[in-house]
């Protein structure tokens, strides 16, 4: 079909070069290293997380996760002058889901991620959970609990419920928030 002159055809012009296939392979390349940098964006943003032995489910990313939780759930304070990081909370975690069911481990490790990059993905912030300083770290977290997000309320729920049992069954808590102990085991005392 002849072209009037002065009108450029279809395939001439500034795109003239790109056909469908150029366009489309274009498109793909650019499309997979956008996600490719994102990937390596989220990684460089996670950064680096110390080694811990003997954890048999979790990560050592998660590990970092669950003891930057931990710190902010329970410090050190007057009333319960306790550091719970000498009761290494996390490995309690790690040792629950040695007899829990594949897919409740799999939604807890989905959990986990979620908490870690959470101020990123609700706060718009460009930091991770473990990265924040424990105020906003602390700020973030409570947040959580009263989101209109379901998802963000049943973990919190579930991390808070977890951690507040493991945490209140040490002995050591146990004198500073009045009670003494198993009703059994004080009745063994008294007879002996």
């Amino acid at each position: 079909m002849a072209v009037p002159e002065g009108e450029q055809s279809a395939r001439e012009g500034l795109f003239g070069f790109l056909s469908r296939r150029r366009f489309l392979k274009a498109s793909l390349l650019a499309g997979g290293a956008l996600l490719g940098a994102g990937g390596g964006g989220l990684l460089l943003l996670r950064g680096r997380a110390p080694k811990v032995g003997g954890l048999q489910f979790l990560d050592a990313h998660e590990y970092q996760t669950l003891k930057s939780l931990v710190e902010i759930m329970f410090p050190r304070t007057d009333a319960i002058p306790i550091d719970a990081e000498s009761m290494d909370l996390p490995r309690a975690f790690d040792e629950f889901l040695t007899g829990e069911p594949e897919h409740n481990v799999k939604d807890l490790k989905k959990a986990l991620v979620l908490i870690e990059f959470g101020p990123l993905v609700f706060d718009r912030r460009v930091s991770t959970f473990s990265r924040l300083d424990r105020e906003s770290r602390l700020a973030h977290w409570n947040a959580w609990a009263t989101s209109d997000s379901l998802l963000r309320r049943q973990v919190s729920v579930a991390m808070r419920k977890f951690f507040n049992l493991v945490f209140f069954d040490h002995e050591a808590v146990w004198p500073f928030i009045g009670y003494p102990g198993p009703s059994l085991l004080r009745g063994r005392s008294v007879r002996q």
